[in-house]
């Protein structure tokens, strides 16, 4: 995976693909974008919020039985 800075101790990646990747360990399907020395880089969750609120709760994919969603769409924080 191509990490490129962490943000609140969450990983940004080059690509969307990396920020599901790691997202999924946490149940998380989407993603949002955020600008580190002007190149775009992608991040879990839908907001920034969503990802830092889903590890403070401990929520794994483990720890939700079964659910799916579909996401995708970035958007800047």
């Amino acid at each position: 995976m191509a990490l490129i800075d962490t943000i609140d101790g969450i990983p940004a990646y080059s690509t969307i693909q990396e920020a599901l990747n790691w997202g999924s360990q946490y149940n998380i399907t989407t993603y949002h974008t955020h600008l580190i020395a002007g190149e775009i880089v992608y991040m879990a969750g839908a907001t920034h919020d969503e990802v830092t609120t889903s590890i403070r709760l401990g929520v794994t994919s483990s720890s939700i039985g079964g659910g799916s969603s579909s996401g995708g769409g970035g958007g800047g924080y």
